[in-house]
């Protein structure tokens, strides 16, 4: 007969520290919490022991554990922090929820060293069944940490705090990159907008607050994917999506498919960015012009992507006419505007072996883009550069490489380191022409000012 070895659970132990609990007040804890459930529990300090030693408790357990944590504690304990993973073969306990999945993200991108764990465990998958927005309007609410001891309140003000927080994280990323922006977004989800959700509020500022924390979730999500996280990225879409159900917020809803659309165009799958394309823009509720050239303008690069140009320069049409009856506001989530607009031009001439054409979209992409857009001027001049190239204009190249290295130099972004790493492996066979000779000293530089940094 082989013995089974377990495996300590070391996150429970350390919760245990933090309390300040002996096992046996944890197991009268536990019992206590079991009798407000209705559940008649008889544990004792052997039984806890048992748990640190690595025998995982049933299900309904495991939540007053997380439970019990998270009232000493004044924050929300996750399955995941207490050693108590759900695995494909578990039932999920009662109340285990999408907010508890989003602090997990959260406190993983809040501490960057955790990360390449995180990633490690959620990978891309280009298998994905989505949430249709029905399904996830009619599932339940996320519960209250604290069923029927919540003494926290909130009101419209602390919703308007959170999109206030959306805009200038927006502007962050925008400015100085997601590799600055994502933590702090991270750590407002984690330690403000999460205790915000469990709280008591009417039945109107709870569906607000949701829909605010969707979009902070969705945003979150995209700087993950621009970081190159994708798993992650894609993790805090679905959670997106989920949120924006129980919000009943079909505009969010909309938008986060069509992030996930991006993300698969970003990667290479035509056929997936197309099939969340559409799906966006089938949801979509009587939008605004602006909404729908959002929508259509991505539906027509998924488009291209899959070799139907005819109907990709139809959808192309519809979207520089919805973008023409749209009013002048800004938006941080959501945005689009003739930059984008003329980006998703370049994206399905590109896709249709229109290399002088694509060129062409993207210079008048950066003629229009808005002037605080530095992590979208590194973005575009990088990819400029990189078809100038394919279209054998060297000189020209170089000079888009020089204005990516002027913004490149002052944010910190994943995209922007990788389209240095490919600057650098595309200029290598022309090291003795002029025009290179003459932006090696400034690549060297910007290398080592980013080695430093």
């Amino acid at each position: 007969m082989v013995s089974r070895v377990r495996t300590p659970n070391e996150g429970l132990a350390r919760l245990l520290n933090q309390a300040r609990w002996s096992r046996a007040q944890f197991a009268r804890i536990i019992n206590r919490l079991g009798a407000e459930a209705g559940l008649a529990l008889h544990y004792d300090q052997s039984a806890v022991s048992h748990w640190v030693r690595g025998t995982t408790p049933q299900p309904p357990v495991r939540r007053l554990i997380v439970e019990a944590f998270s009232r000493k504690l004044h924050r929300t304990v996750t399955h995941a922090e207490a050693g108590l993973p759900l695995t494909p073969y578990d039932q999920p306990p009662p109340g285990v929820d999408t907010i508890e999945e989003i602090v997990d993200l959260g406190r993983a991108d809040m501490d960057p060293s955790r990360r390449g764990v995180i990633a490690a465990a959620s990978l891309f998958s280009a298998a994905l069944t989505v949430p249709l927005f029905a399904t996830s309007a009619q599932a339940a609410a996320p519960a209250p940490v604290t069923p029927g001891k919540q003494t926290v309140r909130i009101g419209a003000g602390q919703v308007t705090t959170v999109r206030t927080m959306i805009d200038k994280i927006a502007d962050i990323l925008d400015d100085l990159g997601g590799a600055h922006a994502r933590p702090m977004a991270a750590a407002f989800l984690v330690n403000t907008v999460v205790p915000w959700l469990r709280a008591e509020a009417t039945a109107a500022v709870k569906r607000d607050m949701l829909a605010a924390a969707s979009d902070l979730v969705y945003l979150t999500g995209w700087m993950a994917m621009y970081e190159r996280d994708h798993g992650t990225a894609q993790t805090y879409y679905t959670r997106a999506l989920r949120l924006a159900g129980h919000a009943e917020d079909h505009v969010t809803y909309c938008r986060t498919l069509r992030g996930m659309s991006l993300q698969a165009s970003n990667l290479g799958y035509g056929p997936l960015a197309l099939k969340l394309a559409d799906a966006a823009a089938e949801a979509a509720p009587k939008a605004g012009p602006r909404l729908q050239a959002f929508l259509t303008g991505q539906q027509a690069h998924a488009t291209s992507m899959v070799g139907d140009q005819r109907r990709a320069r139809s959808l192309l049409a519809a979207t520089e006419t919805a973008l023409m009856k749209a009013d002048n506001r800004r938006e941080s989530i959501g945005g689009y505007d003739q930059s984008a607009y003329a980006f998703h031009v370049s994206h399905v001439l590109y896709e249709g072996k229109d290399l002088p054409g694509s060129i062409k979209a993207l210079q008048q992409a950066l003629r229009v883009q808005p002037s605080g857009e530095r992590q979208g001027r590194v973005h575009f001049y990088g990819l400029l550069a990189q078809r100038q190239l394919e279209y054998g204009h060297l000189d020209a190249a170089c000079q888009s490489w020089a204005r990516f290295l002027d913004d490149y130099e002052h944010i910190s972004s994943a995209r922007g380191d990788e389209h240095f790493d490919t600057m650098r492996l595309r200029l290598k066979p022309f090291m003795n022409a002029q025009a290179v000779r003459k932006l090696s000293p400034r690549i060297s530089e910007v290398a080592t000012l980013k080695t430093h940094a």
